[in-house]
């Protein structure tokens, strides 16, 4: 009863006042002054949409320009709604959902019915590891590109990338510290310090960070993480920018493969019921330097030239998941028989990327034009430890006795797979304006990318190699009609190549993807710039969907078995709004449904895992800019996500096939949050799930993780 009360409250005052926050387009400039380029302080601008612009295009577009879905989450956003974790983020983008939670310690983003893996998380412009969990007190903005981004970033899969904006330099001595505390014993100070490092206000630093210790509501599961973000920024001349950016995280946390599936039924156990080993540990470290160099020739044409590294390592050791190998499977009774399995995995990736921007005439046609180049190496090395057999034997239904573990074993190694990556590739997009209001933005990239992998096996000393070289054109053309400035209609195609790592169970290397996209959509500022609105439809087809082999208890994820064809249809809806001074709402709904065509493997017509075909949010935030409660935020988040399927799609070659589809509920969630600003200290609070909705994230037809009951947090911080 009391969900509707809030849904059709909020609801109400977003309709009557036409919904939605503005969009604060946060902004920082250069100003020239006495021959040296200083960076203004930062200014929040209200109801500018059609005048901001996205870092993930490179281009400078503006979004009204852009033919394609673009959500942007600012600073005061993420402040607002007191984000922690990556699920937190994406409660403000609507169709970008956490498809899975494998083993606790990351959080799996899909859009569009599409995985967003490392090739399609970007921090700062340079692809990201997301197989841990992110750090978000360093966090500037972030910036969701849905649908294609191939003909930019190359091998990237179709639902579209994110890209995390972390904090910059400053050039006025100040900062803030803080301290939070919150729900199963979490501890967590932060600081964020800025300033000059000469009296000319030419070279500004900024060094952000935080230390996380906490337990969880899951019995026996911790975790502690370190971060530290460090930057800096040269002004070498009038036009000529510098910037050095460094992010370290060290991240770790106890495994967590859930339980409570017993022949692809969920079964009732505690929320706080943990199976695992309390001894196992999920260790990962991530390190990435970013220098970018920025340089202005006149007022329309500018070079930016990205150099970055990025190393991370990963190293699991702990029980393997229920219902896996050959002896793992939870029996009716509940009796598991567990196993141990340990996992290394080590990455050096190195990046650089040049790119032109300009502005000339030709004729009576503007045209906005970016030319780049990029080259990207990978090199991964992951080693397999031989697993554990019949390590213990546990009952799921009862209470787990850490005490009564054995005595931890010691693992040989059985593989290490090295599998280095080159890429290559060369990009032209060119916006031209034909009139006021007709527009049309045209590009193509051609990209060369170089697979290799070696399996070397300890027991006989073998190599197994392969090799793959592919090469393509990814084309982009889109087509904009503006009747005014507050108001587009577009229509994209795009075509990108999407290579696929690995091999499939023959040892044989995979074929390259081929993926159509096609997206039209409107965008619409109105009320005086009040309300954002956007309806953007689309259609995704992919003609080889490679998943990982399920067969015979494989375990590798590089071994993978083709699909078959795959689509995805969906429509989303944007908006975003301040209808009253001080009250920002923001809300969107998405349907998708991504089905396989004809596929040897599975069902033609069934639905893939793990994706929700609807989901909606609707939050509302309302900051008091006089009275007694002068400073004073209080702020609501609503989340909806729908029904959706995990286990085993079923095969379609095989007769009576025992795997089945594990149904999963909707569900709603809602938080609340407050906080108010005195003197120069801040106090925030966060109510989480307030109904203590109970749901789960699943992997498969093991890995069954409970969302988080009802938890708060709360944090005291210092401004100076």
């Amino acid at each position: 009863m009391y969900k509707n009360i809030i849904i059709s409250g909020l609801l109400l005052l977003s309709l009557q006042g036409f919904a939605q926050e503005s969009y604060e387009v946060l902004y920082e400039n250069l100003a020239i002054e006495n021959d040296t380029v200083k960076r203004l302080k930062e200014m929040v601008i209200q109801g500018n949409l059609s005048n901001s612009k996205t870092n993930t295009s490179k281009a400078g577009i503006k979004v009204m320009d852009l033919p394609q879905a673009v959500s942007v989450i600012s600073k005061e956003e993420l402040r607002n709604q007191q984000v922690a974790t990556v699920s937190d983020i994406l409660k403000n983008a609507n169709g970008v959902y956490i498809m899975g939670a494998t083993g606790g310690y990351q959080e799996e983003i899909a859009s569009r019915g599409f995985s967003l893996s490392s090739n399609n998380t970007f921090k700062n412009g340079i692809r990201y590891f997301n197989g841990m969990m992110l750090e978000t007190s360093g966090i500037e903005k972030v910036e969701f590109l849905k649908g294609s981004a191939a003909m930019l970033y190359g091998n990237v899969s179709p639902g579209g990338i994110l890209n995390i904006i972390t904090k910059k330099p400053r050039y006025e001595f100040g900062g803030e510290i803080g301290f939070t505390n919150a729900s199963f014993n979490t501890y967590k100070p932060t600081f964020d310090v800025y300033g000059s490092l000469n009296n000319a206000k030419s070279i500004g630093f900024r060094f952000n960070g935080a230390y996380e210790k906490a337990n969880s509501f899951r019995n026996n599961v911790n975790s502690e993480r370190f971060y530290f973000n460090p930057s800096f920024e040269f002004q070498l001349g009038k036009n000529t920018d510098l910037l050095i950016e460094t992010d370290f995280t060290n991240d770790s946390r106890t495994p967590d493969f859930g339980a409570g599936i017993i022949d692809y039924q969920i079964v009732t156990i505690p929320r706080n019921g943990f199976l695992g080993v309390s001894w196992g540990y999920y260790d990962s470290k991530q390190i990435s330097n970013t220098i970018t160099l920025s340089h202005s020739f006149n007022s329309n044409w500018n070079l930016k030239f990205v150099n970055g590294i990025r190393f991370y390592a990963t190293d699991l050791f702990s029980n393997t998941r229920p219902n896996s190998g050959t002896n793992g499977t939870v029996q009716a009774n509940g009796n598991w028989n567990r196993s141990i399995q340990r996992t290394q995995a080590k990455d050096n990736y190195f990046i650089q990327q040049l790119d032109l921007t300009g502005e000339f005439k030709t004729g009576k046609f503007d045209h906005k034009v970016l030319v780049g180049a990029d080259v990207e190496n990978f090199k991964t090395q992951t080693t397999v430890y031989n697993s554990f057999a019949n390590y213990d034997t546990i009952n799921i239904f009862e209470d787990y006795n850490a005490a009564a573990e054995p005595i931890i074993p010691t693992l040989s190694k059985n593989t290490l797979t090295t599998a280095p990556i080159s890429r290559f590739g060369l990009y032209v997009q060119d916006l031209i304006s034909f009139s006021e209001k007709w527009k049309a933005l045209a590009g193509i990239r051609y990209s060369y990318q170089d697979t290799e992998s070696n399996v070397y096996k300890y027991a006989d000393l073998s190599n197994a190699a392969t090799v793959n070289n592919d090469g393509a054109f990814s084309p982009k053309f889109g087509i904009i009609y503006q009747p005014t400035k507050n108001h587009t209609l577009f229509a994209t195609y795009t075509n990108s190549f999407e290579l696929n790592s690995g091999q499939n169970e023959s040892g044989t290397s995979l074929d390259p993807s081929i993926v159509d996209q096609f997206e039209v959509g409107v965008k619409n500022i109105l009320f005086k710039n009040k309300l954002f609105l956007n309806v953007t439809l689309y259609q995704i087809y992919n003609d080889k969907f490679y998943q990982q082999s399920l067969s015979n208890g494989n375990t590798y994820s590089y071994i993978k078995v083709l699909a078959g064809e795959v689509t995805s249809k969906g429509v989303e809806i944007d908006i975003t709004a301040t209808p009253i001074n001080g009250l920002s709402i923001i809300a969107g709904y998405s349907f998708n449904e991504t089905k396989f065509g004809a596929s040897d493997y599975y069902i033609p017509g069934s639905q893939l895992r793990y994706n929700p075909k609807n989901t909606a949010n609707l939050s509302a935030n309302y900051q008091f800019k006089n009275g007694r409660f002068k400073n004073l935020n209080i702020g609501i988040i609503n989340t909806y996500f729908g029904e959706r399927y995990a286990g085993r799609s079923t095969r379609a070659q095989v007769a009576n096939d025992s795997r089945k589809l594990i149904y999963l509920s909707d569900f709603f969630q809602s938080d609340l949050t407050v906080s108010y600003s005195f003197n120069k200290f801040t106090l925030r609070s966060k109510l989480s799930n307030v109904f203590n909705e109970l749901n789960y994230n699943v992997h498969d037809d093991n890995s069954l993780n409970p969302i988080a009951p009802r938890n708060y947090s709360i944090s005291l911080n210092y401004t100076f």
